[in-house]
């Protein structure tokens, strides 16, 4: 099917005060979800309105994901692949004769599965975060269903549980200090990049540098640095705006390691506005092609130094996300308000933030860095028999 959005004459007018790009992206997610919508039964209509009224559009993009993969599944693999070649065919009657046993079986079946792809197998395995999610998609549907009729009895109280570590268990990844140094010590200088990587480096090194302390500043998402334009600074009253989940505003003050590196880049190496698209005009992080930078080559960018800082390879530097994270630790390490740090990461709940509160990796280094079974030992012991 054409994508509408790259068609010329598929136009978004924007009427609201936030910026053309924020909105052409949250469309992009609708538009999206409705195309999933049209690959899934025409009864489910109520189904869709249900999750459009109670889900942001990224949940609600996700739900319909795991759905569509879930009547897959009914197809390819149980004995509904006999009566149907299309999703579209299932009727409320066929999900009525599934109980929760069913359901378990399919949860087994999404720990690992296979994927043929024109000559490749991919052998797919999902973490339990993944798998929990799968389930809650499948929950939320089957309790749509029973509620509403189409199927007899609610089953979801039969699905197995999956097991998820406690908040308190789950150890947060983060850089310490002394790796984000080593990090924008990489992207200053080009240390430990290869020679390839040093050819785009000359080229896009304050872009990269400015991408990295805005992650480990103020914690901002992916989705929120992507979507940053020129406008959105207020040098004059020196703050920035940003947006968020739930259509939420937030102004952000610079200090001035950000203005200096945000001067930097707009100064000496982001393209002369005249050799822009009208399009890329405003938006602040550009490709080498003059176009604003995509998700996946920020996250790229981010993994590249975060390898060089930990000394691993590219595939497991750290994900913008967890760049976040360090933003959150650093300031709680430093005795920061653990409500203003809440504020200032936008969570829902103060819990979520005391996950970083109890993060104790740099704690354990310096418990097991004190603790040596050598000379130090000895002289230890000399001083304790005194």
């Amino acid at each position: 099917m054409k994508d509408e959005r790259k068609d010329k004459n598929y136009i978004v007018i924007n009427k609201s005060d936030r910026p053309d790009n924020v909105v052409e992206r949250e469309n992009a997610v609708i538009d999206e979800c409705e195309e999933l919508e049209r690959q899934l039964p025409s009864w489910m209509r109520g189904y869709f309105m249900y999750i459009k009224n109670n889900l942001l559009p990224m949940s609600r993009l996700s739900y319909l994901r795991e759905i569509r993969f879930f009547f897959r599944y009914l197809i390819a693999e149980t004995e509904l692949k006999e009566k149907y070649d299309d999703i579209r065919r299932i009727e409320p009657e066929d999900l009525d004769k599934i109980d929760s046993a069913d359901i378990n079986i399919f949860l087994d079946y999404c720990q690992r599965y296979k994927v043929q792809s024109d000559d490749k197998t991919y052998v797919i395995e999902n973490s339990n975060s993944a798998l929990s999610h799968k389930k809650s998609a499948v929950s939320v549907f089957f309790k749509y269903l029973f509620r509403d009729g189409y199927v007899s009895r609610n089953i979801t109280d039969g699905f197995n549980p999956i097991r998820m570590p406690k908040p308190g268990d789950r150890e947060i990844k983060a850089l310490d200090d002394d790796e984000v140094m080593r990090m924008l010590d990489a992207v200053t200088t080009g240390e430990g990049l290869t020679k390839h990587e040093k050819h785009y480096w000359e080229q896009t090194r304050l872009r990269d540098k400015l991408i990295l302390l805005m992650l480990v500043t103020y914690g901002l998402r992916l989705s929120e640095l992507q979507q940053l334009n020129i406008s959105s600074f207020n040098f004059e009253r020196g703050e920035f705006k940003i947006y968020r989940k739930r259509a939420k505003e937030s102004i952000m003050p610079l200090n001035n390691t950000i203005i200096e590196a945000l001067s930097d880049y707009l100064n000496l190496e982001r393209p002369p506005e005249e050799s822009l698209e009208p399009a890329q005009k405003d938006a602040l992080l550009l490709s080498i092609q003059g176009s604003r930078l995509t998700d996946r080559q920020i996250r790229q960018i981010v993994k590249k130094y975060t390898s060089i800082s930990l000394g691993t390879s590219r595939e497991m530097g750290y994900s913008p996300h967890k760049l976040r994270a360090t933003a959150a630790t650093s300031l709680i390490g430093r005795g920061n308000s653990i409500y203003d740090v809440q504020e200032l990461l936008d969570h829902d709940n103060v819990s979520t933030t005391q996950l970083y509160a109890r993060h104790k990796l740099n704690a354990k280094r310096e418990l097991i860095k004190a603790f040596e079974w050598g000379e130090d030992m000895k002289d230890f012991k000399a001083e304790e028999e005194k």
